[in-house]
């Protein structure tokens, strides 16, 4: 519990200085079925804990592979996803896929997350990711991460780079161009 605390307090120091949102600082992750699940709703939502996760953020193919650990609830992520939807799109043709992995509490998928994804019509694919064991998870994401968000992968093949970051458009395009060459 003093684990998902501070990755709680880490993610809000995170996004201190960019929001004036209100933040949830005191929702709790509740236990729920790991793996992948679909939410009964008019938006099918898939949910993984880690080991669901861990096959989609280490493909091994000849695209280049975008993954952006975001939440509703921080400005610098909301701030930053239309750059990764634009990279998305204008990309596609070239291989390269965006994966958005949601660290928003699971509470919170029906009445902020989901609503979010409508709103803004994403098309990037966009999962949920329910694990409470960070101790695990965020250093085999990076051995370096500190566990706040934003936080971006971009992989091609052996190739990997891990960004705890916010990102402009130019900055990400320069970035997967890297990729691309």
């Amino acid at each position: 519990m003093k684990q998902l605390l501070l990755l709680v307090i880490i993610c809000f120091w995170s996004c201190k200085n960019e929001t004036t949102q209100k933040k949830e600082a005191t929702t709790t992750i509740e236990n729920s079925p790991q793996s992948e699940t679909t939410m009964e709703d008019d938006y099918d939502l898939a949910i993984y804990d880690y080991d669901g996760l861990k096959p989609l953020i280490n493909k091994k193919d000849k695209n280049v592979h975008v993954v952006n650990f975001w939440a509703t609830w921080c400005a610098p992520c909301v701030k930053e996803l239309p750059y990764f939807e634009a990279v998305n799109e204008k990309y596609k043709e070239d291989g390269v896929e965006v994966l958005l992995v949601s660290l928003d509490f699971p509470k919170k998928y029906d009445s902020a997350l989901k609503p979010y994804i409508k709103k803004h019509n994403l098309k990037s694919q966009v999962v949920a990711f329910d694990d409470t064991d960070q101790n695990r998870w965020i250093p085999e994401i990076n051995k370096d991460w500190s566990g706040a968000i934003p936080a971006t992968i971009i992989y091609k093949g052996n190739e990997r780079k891990f960004y705890e970051k916010s990102f402009t458009q130019e900055e990400l395009e320069t970035e997967i161009n890297k990729f691309l060459k």
